[in-house]
């Protein structure tokens, strides 16, 4: 196995964004390249997703020297963890290409490769130095996005939402320099591998904390929990369509990515005593978002909200200290980024044909465009977890992982996702199927064309295939799962 695949994969995207910058200012030029360099990456993932032996160590390393003098390596390598995410990653953005191929511009493709780059790098980056190199790499390129390509008042929303994901990574890089100094005064070494960093023994509970907290604080933000949320609404509906997928259905994941890599084995005794509070919180932020989506007309706002409330659930799986609670979110964060994501994408198209993103205004689709309306129930019902699709089986290993932690919050999780069911069910029948007011007049709403269709089939048969044979992708990751829960958390797994 060659361990420069993945720097392959993580930079190829980079150089022929910068590469197209110098060279061309035909915008199709430039999309058709970046979509052949997206599937240049997926034909590379395939293959490492093919030769990827399932075990809890890290596979496809490689580990050099980048400011030698303070112990900072390009470190990349992925496990069973980071290998799901990277092929979520590798299969979304070629297929979402085609359903934003019209009428962008030539910074709008660039910027999308550069988020690639970007989130690849943090995905595999085992070095927390380069980790928030990467970090910071993949939030300039969408804030030129919203700034250059938004909606509304989309000055005010950049500023917004830079301010916030800032204030976050300042605050992880201070912890970051921390680690760093502490694992000095005691090897007498430098070393930002975090693989390292677990070695040290010196810090005190209440600095433990205080740097957990700190970590915590940039992921949360990101990922968006309660109450570290109020950037997205408005980031999301007012931002362009392709900004909005990286932010829902992939940068938000790496939040959550970052939790299980970086914060549990640095900070094993933290997490597990602070569990029940993150749980709590994330029980909290599923009802709180699914009651704020009911109140909402704008179908972008709406599915903020929503998309909030299913990664409030997924942040109580990873805190449920169980097999069951964390494989289920895990595999939630595939789930929800394929349905999501579909789901943002249908709507941006809408609002491309009809000009209106509010119920009040639509109706009348479901008869203009039946292919389009198939395409939108089938990520709706995998988005509210429908039996046999990935949702039903992400949420339900979720529910039985926080019922073994806590029995009342379990009974709490179960009955409140029913939420989320009813604010989709309403705005797809309010929106999509029932017909405009007689007197209105007709909404202009074309069907889905072929190379959209093609573009939807991998999505739909992942919905069904990961919501009938799960254990193809489970396999992957649970070894993973297993390690950090008896090795690190010393905790019992349940399987």
């Amino acid at each position: 196995m060659s361990s420069d695949i993945l720097s392959f994969i993580i930079f190829l995207p980079a150089i022929v964004a910068f590469g197209l910058m110098l060279t061309t200012r035909d915008v199709n030029t430039i999309r058709n390249i970046a979509f052949l360099t997206t599937t240049v990456i997926l034909a590379l993932v395939l293959k490492i997703y093919i030769e990827f032996e399932p075990s809890a160590g890290m596979q496809f390393v490689t580990n050099v020297p980048w400011i030698e003098s303070y112990g900072i390596h390009y470190y990349v390598g992925l496990d069973g963890f980071s290998l799901t995410i990277l092929m979520m990653i590798a299969v979304l953005i070629p297929t979402a290409y085609l359903l934003l191929w019209e009428g962008k511009t030539k910074g709008y493709w660039i910027n999308m490769l550069l988020v690639q780059a970007g989130v690849t790098g943090t995905l595999l980056s085992l070095d927390v130095i380069l980790f928030y190199f990467f970090w910071e790499v993949m939030l300039l390129p969408v804030f030129l996005m919203i700034g250059a390509y938004g909606f509304g008042d989309k000055v005010a929303t950049t500023i917004k939402v830079t301010v916030y994901t800032m204030a976050g990574s300042l605050l992880m890089f201070v912890a970051i320099a921390y680690l760093g100094v502490a694992y000095h005064t005691e090897f007498g070494e430098w070393s930002f591998a975090y693989n390292e960093l677990v070695k040290i023994t010196t810090l005190d509970y209440t600095t433990q904390v205080w740097l957990f907290l700190a970590f915590l604080a940039a992921f949360a933000i990101k990922i968006p929990l309660f109450p570290l949320h109020t950037w997205i609404m408005e980031t999301y509906k007012n931002a362009p369509t392709g900004a909005v997928f990286l932010l829902s259905s992939i940068m938000a994941k790496l939040g959550v990515y970052a939790i299980v890599r970086f914060m549990i084995p640095i900070f094993p005794e933290i997490y597990v005593e602070f569990s029940i509070y993150f749980v709590a919180i994330g029980i909290f932020g599923l009802v709180y978002f699914g009651i704020a989506a009911f109140m909402q007309d704008d179908i972008k706002r709406m599915f903020a909200y929503a998309s909030a409330s299913h990664l409030s659930l997924i942040a109580a799986g990873i805190f449920s200290l169980n097999e069951y609670g964390i494989n289920g979110a895990l595999y939630l964060i595939i789930a929800h980024a394929i349905s999501t994501g579909a789901l943002f994408l249908l709507v941006g198209l809408i609002h491309e044909q009809t000009g209106f993103k509010t119920m009040k205004d639509l109706g009348g689709i479901a008869s203009q465009a039946p292919v389009f309306t198939f395409i939108f129930a089938i990520m709706l019902f995998a988005n509210v977890g429908l039996p046999g699709t990935n949702g039903f089986v992400s949420e339900l290993l979720i529910i039985f992982g926080i019922y073994e932690f806590n029995h009342i919050l379990g009974y709490v999780a179960a009955t409140t996702v029913i939420i989320g069911a009813s604010y989709m069910l309403w705005m797809f029948q309010k929106a999509i199927l029932q017909d405009r007011p007689e007197g209105s007049a007709v909404l202009k709403m074309r069907d889905l064309k072929i190379k959209e269709i093609i573009a939807f089939i991998p999505w739909v048969i992942l919905v069904f295939l990961m919501g009938l044979y799960p254990d193809i992708f489970i396999d992957k990751f649970e070894p993973t799962v297993t390690h950090y829960l008896q090795d690190i958390l010393h905790i019992g797994a349940t399987k």
